[in-house]
């Protein structure tokens, strides 16, 4: 009995490494609605994607995984500037996006991923990271504070959307399909 025991622990404190994921944390509340926290929130997811696929680059041998994180890089960038911009417009004088402690946890993970367990987990985090993101611009889009930044929300969402459905179907095995225009 002991020794089935020690053999179920030895698993599992050799597979946890496999098993953990550290997706980002999703935005505060108040970011759906009040434009300051929705700006910080935002350009936190941006630089999260950002960074993330930066790793993606040094490390994936797999072109999909790659082709797919340099796409996230450019659109987000993008997103970024535009929330920057809609800020702006709204009378903000918004701070450069930053990452938080669990986001940060989430690239440090993927800095020390192996090769055979890094797309995996490139992967796994950019689903919830790109459902909590797609959760941020659509309820800051239906109710946030400041009109500017309602248009900007309501313009990443198709772009958000994008990226869950490419990253739903590399993390299922499935064909990403064509990425061109992206």
């Amino acid at each position: 009995m002991m020794t089935k025991y020690l053999g179920l622990l030895l698993f599992a404190a050799t597979s946890a490494p496999l098993a953990a994921q550290t997706p980002p944390p999703p935005p505060p509340a108040e970011a759906k609605s009040s434009a300051a926290a929705y700006v910080a929130a935002a350009g936190m997811s941006d630089l999260y994607e950002i960074n993330s696929s930066q790793v993606a680059l040094q490390k994936s041998q797999t072109p999909a995984v790659r082709k797919f994180a340099t796409m996230l890089i450019k659109h987000h960038q993008k997103t970024t500037a535009a929330t920057m911009a809609a800020a702006k417009k709204a009378g903000l004088t918004p701070m450069p996006p930053a990452l938080d402690a669990g986001a940060t946890a989430s690239i440090n993970e993927l800095q020390t991923a192996s090769a055979a367990d890094f797309d995996r987990l490139y992967l796994g985090q950019q689903v919830p990271a790109h459902q909590a993101a797609l959760d941020l611009h659509q309820s800051y889009a239906a109710g946030g504070d400041q009109a500017p930044l309602r248009a900007s929300a309501k313009a990443a969402v198709p772009i958000v959307k994008q990226h869950l459905n490419a990253a739903m179907k590399m993390n299922t095995g499935r064909p990403m399909g064509n990425m061109s225009g992206m």
